[in-house]
């Protein structure tokens, strides 16, 4: 029997009457929220692979994780976590409903012609950088405060930097970076996060859509076959574009480490090679491997067992329904 909720309509009936597209949106924001919570620690120390080099690359994986544990305690894994996860919620979100959208006007513009994976990296890539313009502000918030360090007054590791946090939490953060550049110092470096989005979405898509059409049906719904298909997609799909990824974050920090400014994505990828080498443009980069195969993995598998759970229509029913929709309302008019 379906349970009832308090207004007497069934939990069945409250699922029923959302629209595709809403439900399409929960269930990419549950997929975020979870991957990017379970990887957390991992992806706070790849930042400070990324712009803290000296420090911490040096001392590699174990000593960076003693050194947080030491000096920040198990919190301190988690810095910057409350702004990722309030980005990514809506970033997730976004993105997977984008890709579903994308993909449906794709289909029904030009029902001959896109068809296969390179459907997924179209609507993939377009969805990618959709999602990128509307949460910007909170990765740059979210990097900001990951970037910082609280040292430990009896600490003697050199090249530790004592210093007061700049930013008390995420509201102050945003405050403080609008007050200095306005809504271009909340748009620092989304130049190379848009160059590498649009690459890195499609292919996330494309791979993971063309390893799961070599499944038989019965198999599909395999969690351990998603989380297979998911991990490689990501893998591969980092590969290409973590370069830009590195470029990005030294863009978002640059005002807290006092470099001079850089004018743009290929000035600073240039500068980042010829003064720290073309190895730093891979930096963290094993690291992110670590990170990114059970975040990408989790991320598939939660987004395709919450639209089981919100009862969501298969891609091919939602475009015969839009379809259909779509031809009795152009009779009516």
């Amino acid at each position: 029997m379906a349970k009832k909720s308090e207004g007497g309509m069934s939990f069945d009936g409250v699922i029923g009457a959302m629209p595709v597209f809403a439900k399409e949106l929960l269930a990419g924001g549950v997929a975020g929220g979870v991957a990017k919570t379970a990887v957390a620690p991992l992806e706070r120390i790849k930042i400070l692979f990324q712009t803290r080099q000296a420090e911490f690359k040096s001392i590699g994986l174990v000593g960076s994780f003693t050194k947080i544990a030491r000096t920040e305690g198990i919190l301190g894994f988690y810095r910057g976590n409350g702004a990722s996860v309030a980005r990514i919620v809506p970033y997730a979100a976004l993105h997977y409903m984008a890709y579903e959208e994308y993909r449906r006007r794709i289909l029904l513009s030009y029902p001959d012609v896109w068809k296969g994976p390179v459907l997924d990296l179209v609507a993939g890539s377009c969805a990618g950088g959709t999602a990128v313009l509307f949460t910007y502000p909170l990765d740059l918030v979210r990097t900001k405060l990951a970037y910082q360090v609280v040292g430990s007054s009896n600490s003697n590791v050199k090249g530790l930097i004592h210093q007061e946090q700049l930013y008390r939490g995420i509201r102050d953060c945003f405050s403080m970076t609008f007050k200095e550049a306005g809504w271009k110092g909340l748009y620092r470096g989304v130049a190379p996060s848009l160059y590498g989005i649009f690459p890195y979405a499609g292919l996330k898509f494309y791979f993971y859509e063309e390893m799961k059409s070599h499944v038989s049906e019965e198999r599909k719904k395999d969690i351990m076959v998603k989380l297979t298909c998911g991990s490689v997609a990501g893998l591969l799909g980092q590969t290409f574009t973590y370069p830009l990824d590195v470029v990005r974050r030294q863009m978002q920090v640059e005002r807290m480490s006092n470099v001079s400014n850089t004018k743009g994505t290929l000035h600073t990828l240039f500068a980042i090679a010829r003064k720290q080498g073309w190895k730093h443009l891979f930096s963290g980069l094993s690291l992110n491997y670590l990170k990114v195969v059970p975040s990408v993995a989790i991320g598939f598998t939660v987004y395709d067992s919450m639209k089981l759970f919100l009862q969501v229509p298969s891609r091919d029913e939602a475009i015969i329904a839009n379809h259909t929709n779509n031809h009795t309302s152009s009779l009516h008019s």
